[in-house]
Formats: structure tokens, C-alpha cells, sequence
């Protein structure tokens, strides 16, 4: 793991958000991965404001996103479907039949959940992903575990994820399950960027940095991987000893 610590979430959003349109500029049918909440939004933010400016195009890319709340529909605005739209997709010139998605209200989870994994290979895997972390050091939706996922799979979500994200739903009940990439599925990208920021965040970065790899702590399982970039603000470093 490469981890640097830089000064608030607008310096991280213009080293991400940069790193992704380098990486378009260098390989204009990219396949990227992507991610949803708070946390990529200066990252999303800096890609669009790049695009407006015609240094970079995303005509070519295709996009899978890690995750997909189940039994909500796609149209309601708390979809991560309608989350990229509003922050990304409406904004660059990607062309949206390649940006792909789980389908939360399958009704064959087995046959959505391989068919993904499927589609990703297809394209020839993940050149850059991006990750955010949980307070429970949870990668996607991957949650505290007894052993690590691999493929795609729909998870109950634990109470603590459902704590985190159900301010976001005021007018319907916070979904109880998703539909997320195994922590195999994230490692088997080529590049990844994992972005933390706050002291809320500064507990999982320590376990996930310099703890054991453990799947209790699902994000630690990206020591394993070979090209890790982790980028944080001071509060989420605090606790690191090094």
C-alpha cells in the first residue's frame, strides 16, 4: 500500500479525480470502477469540471459500480444508479449503455450477481477502481465476516451500515440488503484507490493499513493487492503510527 496524506477532501479530489482522467487519457476505452456516498464527490466533481473543459473525454470508458441497494427502485434518488447520474454521468459525456450496474430487484440474485462478474471479465477487468471505507472497515458492502468474499453477492446489511446511510432516507425504510462485489471481485482490479476522510473513518484506516489482514476488517484484504493508493486527510491518518 502508497499512503499519503494530504491537507482536506478538495486536495484529495483533485489528485483522485486527476488520477482518473490520466488514466482515460492514457487508455481512452478504460474500464473504471466506481463508488457511491460522500466521500468520491470531489473526486467526481474534478472528472466533470476536466470533461467541461474538453481536457478529457469519457466517450469510450465503461464503468460497473461496486454496489446497489435491494428492493428500492432504480428511480428513486437514493438508487446508486440515480446518485451517478446526479453526480457523474449527467456531467461528463460518457455514454451511459456503458456504464453498468446491479439490479437490486432481481428476482435470480445467483444468475444477476455471475452475470456481472461475467461482463466485468468480458471487458477485459477493472484498469482503475476506487473504494471508499466503512466505519466497520467495510469495502463495498462488504461487511465484517468470518471469511473473505470473492464474487459478486447480495449481503444483509449489519446494523451499523444501516446507522451510517439511513439519513439518507426520509421518505422510505433504509433497505435491509445489497447486491456488492466481493472482496475478490475489488482485488482482481488493477489499480485501486481507497479515499478516507474524517475521524469517524481514522479506527478502520489503522486496521486496514497496519492491522492483520482479517476478514473481520474486510478492507484489510487490500494489503494483498500490488498497486494500492490510499488517500486520507489528517483526521482519518490520526492514528497511524507511521
Amino acid at each position: 500500500m502508497n499512503v499519503f496524506v494530504l491537507k482536506d477532501e478538495a486536495a484529495i479530489g483533485k489528485v483522485v479525480g486527476d488520477l482518473f482522467c490520466d488514466k482515460v487519457l492514457q487508455k481512452p476505452n478504460a474500464v473504471l470502477g466506481l463508488a457511491t456516498g460522500a466521500t468520491p464527490l470531489p473526486t467526481y466533481q474534478r472528472m466533470a469540471k476536466r470533461c467541461k473543459a474538453r481536457e478529457v473525454s469519457f466517450k469510450g470508458v465503461t464503468t460497473f459500480n461496486l454496489d446497489e441497494y435491494c428492493d428500492l427502485p432504480v428511480e428513486h434518488p437514493n438508487s446508486y444508479r440515480s446518485f451517478m447520474r446526479a453526480e457523474l454521468f449527467d456531467n461528463i459525456d460518457i455514454d451511459l449503455q456503458n456504464t453498468h450496474f446491479l439490479d437490486g430487484n432481481t428476482a435470480d440474485e445467483f444468475a444477476q450477481c455471475a452475470a456481472f462478474d461475467a461482463l466485468i471479465e468480458e471487458k477485459g477487468g477493472i484498469d482503475l477502481q476506487l473504494l471508499g471505507i466503512g466505519r466497520n472497515g467495510h469495502i463495498g458492502f462488504n461487511e465484517p465476516a468470518n471469511a473473505f468474499t470473492d464474487g459478486t453477492f447480495k449481503v444483509e446489511l449489519t446494523p451499523s451500515t444501516i446507522a451510517a446511510n439511513s439519513i439518507y432516507f426520509t421518505d422510505v425504510p433504509m433497505p435491509r440488503y445489497a447486491m456488492t462485489m466481493g472482496v475478490g471481485s475489488i482485488l482482481r482490479a488493477k489499480e485501486i484507490v481507497l479515499v478516507a476522510t474524517g475521524s469517524a473513518k481514522a479506527e478502520a484506516v489503522k486496521a486496514m493499513v497496519e492491522g492483520a489482514i482479517d476478514p473481520q476488517c474486510p478492507a484489510s484484504a487490500l494489503q494483498k493487492h500490488e498497486n494500492v493508493a490510499i488517500y486520507l486527510d489528517p483526521a482519518a491518518a490520526a492514528l497511524l503510527s507511521r
